[in-house]
């Protein structure tokens, strides 16, 4: 394992395009990106991608586009940032849109965010051309430009060829481009898990706060590769680049769920950031490796000696299970977790590896981090502590010191495109109102214990957070997902639940489906042991088919909840009372 340099740097700037000619003036050498070409890995430069940029928001501004709204849909990759870079340094907005939007969903969003433009990947090409030919019987097709970024036919390699021109000829448009930290930068769709999406607007102001916050309380360093396997349309991947590029780090693009190992150690990547089931996943596979190999006794002592004080270090125990960091590239350092909770378990497993992983806490109405641990402040099970620029209370707070989560800060979004009504409803008095339930310990570290709009009010009034209880039942090993939810029985309210197995738990213990069900009950019966009786499941169904879910794995509860009703009406043959 090479040794890292330790040099960090904030960036003070304003806006995104501020922030991006102060780190290119700083360190105008430094690899921005790296990405493949050709089979080979190829270092792109601050001071590079920065003239890219500047020649592709030239042609912009040549196309009439320059200060416009419009829209990117495809995977990640360098051409996607270009595109966002080259949109919001030149003074327009960028509309990054869902790439698992059915075509429907895509021309909604283009019509409501009235974007005068798309660029696309070959990939979704079809998608656009399908969602701007959609017409109802007084509707015609969507009139809008769009440009690839990417196949045979791409137009940026064009389009910057035009823009370089532009400014050789004396344009000076992009350069000149006035951008003030309270103008819009982006329009980000939210994931709709329980109504239509909302077009969130965000400005420069909001994201660079955010950004701020996360350097001066984490510790990014100039050194870092950041590995970027969030989505970039979701708030927490795009801004999770950002942060990154703020600090002078550079910033690669995964090639797929299955190359994650071969591009960790290829890129030589430091810094992790994905969600709890792709973290939880990784972490599961470190340990089947230790077990096929008859490693599991030498690992667990090594665990006991991460207990000694002098042992505890983070350089000390990436030394006793250096075999472990190098089979996760040789060179992670960090992993951070956001969008759903991450198992205790884990979490601290990872960190008695030397891997330091971290939970944070936001929205994207929060541009979006509201709360984070650091490595120096671990919580196993909290998100951490507010941002040094947020307040942040709890309202409504029940006997347990549960309310819902209300926040205020220069990262809380503008509002609602074009749905007063909607965020007078959530912001009060420059007060969010996140709709999510918490608490705060005695150390001042954050809990969330679920959503507002999920509670379960019983008949006799007692609450049900059906979050707590699918945390405890996602503990088991067969356990992929689990959602709670109520059907009535006898004129009461009871609590049933869905489990979704995993497949290969059958064949790695040897046992059938109705053996599994029969565990299944059984430790059921041992959860409703430690829970009030108002908490107590009676029912439960069993499949290995996945819920419903967000691109960033979050179960869809409602519609997961209406296809339970549609399809389970009939009980299992096997009995599923607990």
């Amino acid at each position: 394992m090479e040794m890292r340099s330790k040099k960090r740097y904030i960036n003070n700037g304003k806006t995104i395009k501020e922030m991006l000619n102060l780190v290119v003036k700083k360190f105008p050498g430094e690899p921005a990106f790296k990405r493949k070409e050709q089979g080979k890995i190829r270092k792109i430069s601050f001071f590079e991608m920065l003239t890219e940029v500047r020649n592709l928001g030239t042609a912009l501004y040549e196309d009439g586009l320059g200060k416009e709204r419009v829209a990117i849909i495809g995977e990640n990759s360098y051409p996607w940032f270009q595109v966002f870079l080259s949109i919001v340094c030149g003074g327009g907005v960028a509309v990054p849109l869902d790439k698992g939007f059915t075509a429907t969903e895509l021309r909604s969003c283009l019509e409501r965010s009235d974007a005068k433009a798309i660029f696309c990947d070959k990939k979704h090409e079809p998608l656009v051309k399908e969602a701007l030919t959609l017409k109802e019987e007084s509707e015609a097709p969507l009139d809008i430009k769009v440009y690839k970024m990417t196949g045979e036919e791409e137009n940026l390699s064009e389009m910057k060829k035009i823009g370089e021109q532009a400014i050789l000829n004396g344009s000076t448009a992009f350069y000149d481009a006035q951008i003030a930290a309270e103008d819009m930068a982006v329009i980000l769709f939210t994931s709709g898990t329980t109504s239509m999406s909302k077009a969130v607007m965000l400005s420069h102001k909001n994201i660079m706060s955010n950004i701020t916050d996360m350097q001066h309380y984490e510790r990014f360093y100039v050194s870092d590769v950041n590995m970027a396997f969030l989505p970039l349309h979701h708030s927490f991947g795009l801004v999770g680049v950002l942060v990154f590029m703020a600090s002078a780090a550079c910033s690669v693009f995964c090639d797929g769920l299955k190359y994650i190992s071969k591009n960790l150690a290829e890129y030589g990547v430091t810094v992790f950031v994905g969600v709890p089931l792709l973290v939880e996943n990784m972490y599961k596979k470190i340990w089947q490796k230790i077990r096929k190999e008859g490693m599991e006794g030498k690992v667990n002592f090594g665990l006991s000696l991460t207990k000694i004080p002098g042992f505890r270090s983070v350089w000390m125990r990436r030394k006793v299970f250096s075999k472990i960091i190098e089979g996760m590239g040789g060179h992670l350092r960090l992993i951070i977790c956001g969008a759903a909770p991450l198992l205790k378990e884990t979490a601290k497993g990872l960190n008695n590896f030397g891997i330091e992983t971290i939970q944070g806490y936001g929205l994207t109405e929060t541009s979006p981090v509201i709360a984070a641990e650091c490595p120096e402040d671990l919580a196993a099970g909290s998100v951490g502590r507010p941002m040094p620029s947020m307040q942040v209370v709890i309202e409504d707070k029940d006997e347990n010191g549960i309310g819902e989560i209300v926040v205020k800060g220069p990262n809380v979004m503008l509002g609602y495109l074009n749905q007063l009504e909607e965020t007078g409803a959530v912001i009060q008095n420059g007060w969010f109102h996140t709709g999510d339930l918490g608490k705060f310990d005695e150390a001042g570290h954050l809990w969330i214990t679920g959503r507002k709009k999920n509670v379960i009010v019983m008949k006799n009034g007692k609450n049900v957070f059906p979050e707590e209880i699918e945390s405890l039942l996602e503990a088991f090993p067969y356990v992929a997902e689990s959602l709670v939810f109520t059907r009535e029985k006898h004129n009461e309210l009871v609590l049933w639940v869905k489990i979704v197995y995993k497949p290969e738990y059958l064949d790695a213990e040897g046992i059938s489906f109705a053996e599994l069900a029969e565990r299944v009950r059984k430790d059921l019966a041992s959860v409703n042991d430690k829970l009030p009786k108002f908490k107590n499941l009676h029912h439960f169904l069993l499949t290995d088919e996945p819920m419903i879910k967000t691109t960033t794995q979050k179960v869809k509860r409602n519609p997961e909840i209406e296809k339970i009703n549609q399809e389970w009406q009939e009980e299992f043959s096997y009995n599923n009372t607990i």
